[in-house]
């Protein structure tokens, strides 16, 4: 058998291990399981910014707390001076009166703020409850699929393993210069051997070969390269 005809054999047992390694990627366990470690990542990631953001909420309600604590010392400091003084004018007693009541409305401020966190405090609560709840349920499922797949990825990869050894097998006999082109063309163009077709076209990328092309296969060549696609056209 010739070198030609050997490498042909030799991609048929490749092609098959290839496909076979496809079909294992494409396995539905397989592809149910990297869902599932997606949405745990992305869980994981809502976790996360759940907790930058209530620890910027607890950051600022601290914050809030004792902008609060200032201003009552700072009313109480101002109510204490009405009452051991008395406002010489009215003027005076009204620019006091503003100044408390700047005070108070920037207290009330405050607690309106402080309101609305622990509020959003509660929601975060809640969601960081619900995305326990589903990464735990989600986690589950994937743990118990995980043994399926791990069992089906052991007998799949031994399989694999075996039409690999017996397309390495097919290679023995061939020409190390001959496979090394094979694997540098199928870097970009698979499968990289295809079969003249109508004795003037690649089976690869169905164009016409140029005329040197043909003239070489007209006298005898069994193997030329489509000029086009860069595959080994097999001349049989």
């Amino acid at each position: 058998m010739d070198q030609i005809q050997l490498l042909w054999n030799y991609q048929q047992a490749d092609m098959t291990a290839d496909r076979f390694e496809r079909e294992m990627r494409k396995s539905p366990n397989r592809q149910k399981l990297l869902k599932n470690r997606e949405f745990l990542l992305s869980q994981q990631e809502a976790m996360r910014r759940i907790e930058g953001e209530v620890e910027a909420m607890a950051e600022r309600m601290e914050g809030l707390r004792a902008q609060v604590m200032s201003l009552e010392e700072e009313l109480k400091d101002l109510q204490d001076t009405l009452e051991e003084e008395e406002p010489e004018t009215i003027e005076i007693a009204r620019k006091s009166l503003s100044s408390a009541q700047k005070i108070v409305n920037a207290i009330s401020r405050c607690e309106q703020e402080l309101t609305k966190i622990r509020k959003d405090a509660e929601t975060r609560d809640r969601q960081q409850h619900e995305v326990r709840v589903r990464a735990a349920k989600v986690r589950a499922e994937f743990d118990a699929l995980k043994k399926v797949y791990d069992l089906e990825y052991k007998e799949q990869s031994e399989k694999l393993a075996q039409l690999r050894a017996q397309a390495a097998k097919a290679g023995e006999a061939i020409s190390p210069d001959i496979l090394e082109k094979y694997k540098q063309i199928k870097q970009h163009s698979v499968p990289p051997i295809a079969r003249l077709i109508d004795g003037n076209r690649c089976g690869g990328c169905n164009m016409n070969l140029p005329q040197v092309i043909l003239r070489n296969i007209r006298m005898g060549a069994r193997i030329v390269e489509c000029e086009n696609c860069g595959r080994i056209v097999l001349v049989e």
